[in-house]
């Protein structure tokens, strides 16, 4: 079974082809071709994954190419992992919007805006060439912002392209760990978008446990979302949120420690990853070993400044082993190999929630076999939550109309109709300052 990465030089490869190792039986995957514009970046990720390899029988074979149709045709598979302007612009997305006073997030706010005005039409041409040269094949789609993008390309290729985020598995691994259940036997119900939604019950035999953690302050505050938001904010939640929502309940706080910070969380990758590179790509070193380190460090220093500013401390030990590569294999098995499972996923609503049309991608439970992902009905959300959630989504149908129509115009009403974008002439700067400093965005006229 052949396997395409899209973004195929991105650091975090190497999680996806260790857990592909790990993989044995009928239906395994046993070609990998990554694709990536940087033969530079193809380079030194291809040694990273030919160290992991060097100790394992039958490891699926690895080739790269810079020609997206050739990674394309006849793939079973695709991983869309792609991320138009680089890390650099990431940074340039966090920059601009706190020079404004905004968030400049990659996924949240101004900064998921305009990393979406970039990706979108990126996005669309895999989609249609997907279509064209590998009709069969099931994409996933591990590129941010997950939700937007997903939806995307389902225009074009329908339910046969499935998001992921580690997030909302991470969540309720630790919700399940502080009530001493195996996260592996617990039903979790969540519901939202990408990066915004809530775990409102975790069942485990049969009987939802949340109340009981949301009773005991001790155990809510013990965990990195009790932690992050505090033990009275998620009593009156009556819910536990996914951690980027720290991102609108404390915008403030969030937005002044990533002002006051000496590099934003773009800026310190970006330098990060360019040592990473230029160390794999000198003689004789050990690039696994380079690697491993790298992500160490990417690992503990996830979302910082969101800590930070809520007294939270270090992340656990516990959090710091990845996981969207596991959920990545879950759903490839599920469907090669029909292994029914259950996976909280990005998948085209279908009636779900009530207040979404049938073609708005969502975050839900689903039910996940041969056949694809089938979302899992669910009660309607509480006001508040419906309130977000149908908010986030009209901005994100507002970014998907502008990239369609290269209307400057869209593109501003877009970032004005946002939650955390607090003034239309801010949105107006906010469209001046993207437009002038990234060339994927020149097409907005």
């Amino acid at each position: 079974m052949k396997l395409t990465i899209l973004g195929g030089g991105g650091f975090r490869v190497p999680l996806v082809y260790g857990a592909l190792l790990g993989d044995r039986g009928e239906g395994r995957v046993t070609e990998v071709v990554l694709h990536d514009l940087d033969a530079g970046r193809l380079s030194a990720v291809t040694r990273v994954l030919a160290e992991q390899a060097a100790r394992v029988q039958d490891a699926p074979q690895v080739s790269a190419t810079t020609d997206l149709d050739e990674a394309l045709r006849g793939a079973d598979f695709v991983f869309s992992a792609i991320r138009v302007g680089g890390l650099e612009g990431r940074a340039e997305d966090e920059r601009v919007a706190l020079a404004e006073g905004v968030l400049g997030q990659e996924t949240v706010g101004a900064g998921g805006i305009a990393y979406g005005l970039r990706t979108v039409p990126v996005a669309v041409d895999i989609a249609r060439r997907v279509a064209r040269l590998a009709p069969d094949a099931w994409v996933i789609n591990f590129t941010n912002p997950a939700g937007l993008v997903t939806e995307a390309m389902s225009r074009h290729l329908g339910d046969r392209v499935i998001g992921i985020c580690d997030s909302p598995v991470g969540l309720g691994r630790r919700i399940a760990r502080v009530l001493g259940a195996n996260p592996n036997e617990a039903w979790i119900d969540y519901v939202g978008l990408n990066h915004l939604g809530w775990v409102r019950g975790l069942k485990i035999a049969g009987r939802d446990e949340l109340p009981r953690l949301l009773a005991d302050p001790d155990l809510l505050g013990s965990f990195e979302e009790g932690k992050l938001f505090g033990v009275d904010w998620l009593q009156s939640l009556g819910a536990i949120p996914n951690e980027y929502l720290h991102y609108y309940y404390f915008n403030r706080e969030a937005v002044r420690a990533y002002q006051q910070a000496e590099k934003t969380r773009g800026a310190f990758l970006a330098d990060q990853q360019a040592r990473f590179y230029d160390e794999v790509g000198a003689p004789g070193v050990k690039a696994l070993d380079v690697w491993d380190r790298t992500r160490a460090e990417r690992e503990a220093t996830y979302m910082s400044e969101n800590r930070e500013t809520a007294g939270a401390g270090e992340r656990d030990a516990d959090d710091l082993s990845g996981g969207y590569e596991k959920v990545a294999l879950a759903l490839m098995r599920a469907i090669a190999r029909d292994e029914r499972t259950t996976l909280i996923l990005n998948v085209r609503n279908q009636g779900t929630l009530s207040v979404l049309d049938n073609d708005a991608v969502i975050e839900v439970p689903c039910l996940v076999d041969a056949n694809g992902a089938h979302p899992v009905s669910v009660a309607p959300l509480p006001d508040h939550a419906t309130g977000l959630v149908c908010s986030v989504k009209a901005v994100e149908r507002e970014v998907l109309a502008a990239a369609e129509s290269a209307s400057r115009t869209t593109a501003v009403k877009a970032f004005a109709l946002h939650p955390l974008v607090d003034s239309v002439n801010v949105a107006r700067k906010l469209v001046e300052g993207y437009t002038s400093v990234h060339p994927g965005l020149a097409y907005l006229k």
